[in-house]
């Protein structure tokens, strides 16, 4: 069984044609609520119609009184009661009803029409009726309100072909005919400028049904246009959602995953480094830990670029602009770059360190390291040139490099994610370690995030230029220059109690190895219950760690802090802190500043785990 909107659907196109109407038309109110929306326009002039008929009516009765006999008179007055009380009651009911189906609609339509066909017909008969009596201007008066009653019904009507033309016939025919019947001075004359009026007001009601069908298909047009962007937006809004829900799957399970997957390579380093301690007259050995490192310092950097994009994608890194000079910058490209650049048999120099830029430095600092470092990758011969230098307000960030180039249909690839071009001058094993292709979508990101144009300028074979465009900062005061040391290239421990917390097996055993090497005594847990239960039972003033080495995430949700708050209550003082963390995803600075310890990021070098620690102990 069909449902009652399908029953409804089904109906519609049946009984639509009952409107007469054609073209454009037919075809726009044949869509779904088109007739709804018409047939409320209609009720909506009810009461005005009602009230200007029942005026109409009252001048009627007031001009002709005297003139007609009380009971025609009263007769035609009482049927047109009659219409209006009938036409109210259809109002009122329609209202109450509010129909928003179009074959109930359609039922509505058919009472309003028959009202109106019996108000054509009362017009039609009080001309009948009533012309040829009392007054000439009388007369004439009628004639014209019933000629205005036609003409106003355009609106209303003229989308219905038949409805029109039967009201206006029920109206001005009988008004011709009798005009004509009459006779008298200018009553023919009259009467065919009534004719006239007729052929004039059915043309009218002609164009007012063409104009009114273009309407309404351009509204009808502009429904399905609204319903289809509706249904796109919709699709759209839905595709959106699906990969935003897939960027943030992508970064949790970077975040969930980064701890885990940089264990291991924290581990391998400490045992190396610690095995370096053990073999430092064995030169073959040395060699053999120096390649593990660089694979360790290898892996860790291609590592730190996938989290790297990371980051960035899923909004993790902030742009926090100020004014700083560029020299402390290119100091430290050029202590990290200049071997690299020099065993490859290349010149590296740095020009314009004493200009200034507005910008986050750390940002800068990162563009200009995986710049430089693409730009010895890339090149065979000749050297690299990082420098900057004013153009009016702007200040250019610029390396060059005197490489293979970079050729034109490669220019915007080349900052795509996991893009490397080919040197053909390369073998191809040399080429696979080269990175994974994402240093320069990093930088585009990156410059991006600071709203700094980057530009590229290269021809094959001669050289590449990359341009990052950066406002001008100012100079700020100089400090008073700082005396430099630079510590031991031994870090000696003795004498100090290092209390270690590690819950993975491997990095314990490398760590505790590390740190006994360098002559520390080391107090190793896996667990934040076995380093609570020690701080109770131990004795404060028999115990007194110098240092706590703790990693953030433990067993059972637990951190890193809770075993240095446990550790401090014990010895009641701030002892100092280092808290190792896999995460890189997640911001611990300002847990850090709560709490008062310095964060490393695994895999900690064991180089920077040295420096750390003689800051803290505050040895040089």
């Amino acid at each position: 069984m069909a449902a009652p909107a399908d029953r409804a659907a089904a109906a519609l196109p049946a009984a639509t044609p009952s409107t007469d109407a054609a073209g454009p038309l037919a075809a726009a109110l044949a869509a779904p609520g088109a007739l709804t929306d018409r047939v409320h326009a209609l009720y909506s002039y009810a009461t005005t119609s009602n009230l200007s008929y029942t005026l109409a009516a009252v001048m009627f009765v007031v001009l002709f009184h005297g003139s007609v006999a009380t009971a025609l008179l009263g007769g035609w007055a009482a049927l047109f009661v009659l219409v209006i009380a009938g036409r109210a009651w259809t109002a009122w009911s329609y209202r109450r009803a509010a129909p928003s189906d179009d074959a109930v609609s359609l039922v509505w339509l058919r009472a309003w029409n028959a009202g109106t066909l019996a108000s054509g017909a009362l017009w039609g008969a009080a001309a009948w009726l009533f012309y040829g009596r009392g007054e000439p201007l009388h007369q004439l008066a009628m004639v014209l309100v019933i000629y205005a009653f036609c003409v106003g019904s355009t609106p209303l009507l003229g989308w219905q072909r038949t409805i029109f033309f039967a009201y206006i016939g029920l109206s001005l025919v009988p008004t011709i005919a009798k005009v004509w019947l009459v006779g008298g001075p200018g009553s023919h004359g009259l009467a065919a400028v009534a004719v006239l009026i007729l052929a004039m007001t059915v043309r009218l009601g002609r164009n007012y049904r063409d104009s009114f069908g273009e309407l309404v298909e351009l509204k009808a047009r502009a429904q399905r246009l609204a319903a289809q962007l509706r249904a796109e937006t919709a699709v759209a809004e839905a595709a959106r959602r699906e990969a935003e829900l897939a960027n943030r799957a992508k970064t949790q399970f970077f975040a969930a995953a980064s701890h885990d997957l940089r264990q291991p390579l924290h581990a391998l380093g400490l045992f190396a480094e610690a095995l370096r301690q053990k073999s430092k007259r064995d030169d073959e050995t040395t060699q053999l830990i120096n390649s593990i490192n660089a694979s360790v310092d290898a892996l860790d950097g291609l590592f730190s670029e996938l989290l790297d994009i990371t980051k960035i994608d899923s909004g993790g890194v902030e742009a926090r602009p100020a004014d700083f000079a560029l020299d402390e910058v290119f100091r430290k490209i050029k202590l990290h770059f200049e071997p690299i650049a020099f065993e490859k048999g290349l010149q590296l120099k740095v020009r314009g360190g004493h200009r200034h830029a507005h910008a986050d430095p750390l940002l800068v600092e990162r563009i200009a390291r995986n710049l430089t470092a693409n730009a010895i990758r890339y090149t065979n011969d000749g050297g690299v040139l990082v420098c900057a230098r004013t153009r009016g307000s702007k200040l250019l960030l610029q390396v060059w490099d005197s490489g293979v180039g970079i050729r034109e249909a490669d220019r915007e690839r080349v900052f795509d994610e996991f893009v490397q071009l080919r040197d053909a001058g390369v073998a191809a094993d040399a080429q696979q370690r080269k990175g994974l292709g994402l240093g320069l979508s990093i930088v585009r990101r990156l410059s991006a995030l600071m709203n700094a144009p980057l530009s590229l300028r290269s021809r094959s074979g001669h050289g590449t230029v990359f341009t990052l465009e950066l406002p001008q900062g100012r100079a700020r005061p100089a400090a008073e220059p700082q005396p430099r040391s630079s510590a031991p290239p031994g870090l000696t421990l003795e004498r100090r109690l290092v209390v270690m917390i590690e819950d993975d097996p491997a990095v314990k055993s490398g760590l505790e190895v590390l740190l006994e090497s360098w002559g520390a005594s080391v107090i190793a847990f896996d667990s934040l219950q076995a380093c609570r239960q020690w701080a109770q039972a131990a004795e404060p003033s028999m115990l007194q760690p110098d240092l706590i080495i703790a990693d953030y995430r433990l067993e059972s949700g637990h951190t890193g802090i809770e075993a240095i708050r446990a550790l401090r209550e014990m010895a009641d003082r701030p002892i100092p802190a280092i808290v190792v963390t896999g995460s890189v995803l997640s911001s611990h600075e300002r847990e850090a500043g709560e709490h008062d310890f310095h964060l490393l990021v695994k895999p900690v070098v064991p180089g920077r785990l040295r420096a750390m620690i003689a800051f803290k102990l505050g040895l040089r």
